[in-house]
């Protein structure tokens, strides 16, 4: 079985994030990590290699990342859990690119990556921390043409067919698809292991294979700033947090509550 897992190298959650004046975040930070909820995908990619090894063909898990230089920090991480294979596309053409670009680069890397072994399974996380869209599993199922299930709590594969539970408000969800398919898991599908010290000094030898736009022929004037379907027109800083109002609750604390809300029209 062969599963390709998708990740992104995003700014640290805890740390000060800013647009520059290209309307891009900064990523220059020397902050980043690998995206949290991606560890979740890289998890069940394992789990799922692991259960269904040996079922005919190559078993392998490949890690796959679209991003600048940093962003091999996160294929690395995938490969110190446990990840067979670490690809990295790196253009400076890809830069600026949206969540449809980005899709378009990694279907194109996957078809790639590919070639007479094909993928049994896409796996993602649901969302990225930095710009929490949740919009690219769905983006990429459509570039790649691949049935999705998306936002799963469980994941199974059994007989060619990969089976997922989902965890709505007011039910629950189970859904099942015929591979190859594409898969996104929530934080609830897993708990991700922490690398041990043989896997990160394994991971330090790997070589990470790093592929072009030119290699994925792909266009560069359908992607980055020039393909993107969406534009920052303007961005400020956050404004510094006002006096606040405190209340002592005689007993009309909920009724004060109730006014402001009313007042500043919140409700």
């Amino acid at each position: 079985m062969r599963i390709v897992v998708c990740v992104k190298h995003v700014p640290d959650i805890q740390s000060e994030r800013s647009l520059g004046a290209d309307g891009r975040v900064v990523r220059d930070g020397g902050d980043g990590t690998l995206n949290e909820l991606d560890e979740n995908a890289v998890e069940a990619a394992l789990t799922l290699l692991e259960a269904n090894s040996g079922a005919g063909g190559t078993d392998e898990v490949v890690a796959l990342t679209v991003g600048p230089d940093d962003a091999e920090d996160a294929v690395r991480r995938a490969l110190q859990m446990g990840v067979d294979t670490a690809v990295h596309v790196l253009d400076d053409d890809i830069a600026g690119s949206d969540v449809f670009g980005t899709a378009a680069v990694l279907a194109a890397a996957i078809r790639h990556l590919s070639g007479e072994d094909p993928f049994d399974l896409v796996l993602t996380g649901m969302a990225a921390i930095d710009g929490m869209t949740a919009m690219l599993p769905a983006a990429l199922a459509a570039e790649l043409d691949l049935r999705q299930l998306t936002l799963a709590a469980e994941v199974t594969i059994s007989g060619g067919v990969v089976q997922i539970r989902r965890e709505l408000d007011a039910a629950t969800e189970v859904l099942s698809a015929p591979l190859p398919a594409l898969v996104s898991v929530t934080d609830q599908a897993n708990d991700p292991r922490y690398p041990n010290f043989k896997g990160i000094m394994a991971a330090r030898k790997k070589p990470v294979t790093v592929l072009s736009l030119a290699d994925l022929v792909v266009d560069p004037a359908t992607v980055g700033t020039a393909g993107a379907r969406t534009q920052v027109l303007e961005a400020a800083a956050r404004p510094e947090r006002t006096s606040r109002v405190l209340v002592t609750d005689d007993g009309t604390a909920g009724v004060q509550l109730a006014a402001y809300l009313v007042e500043n029209k919140l409700v």
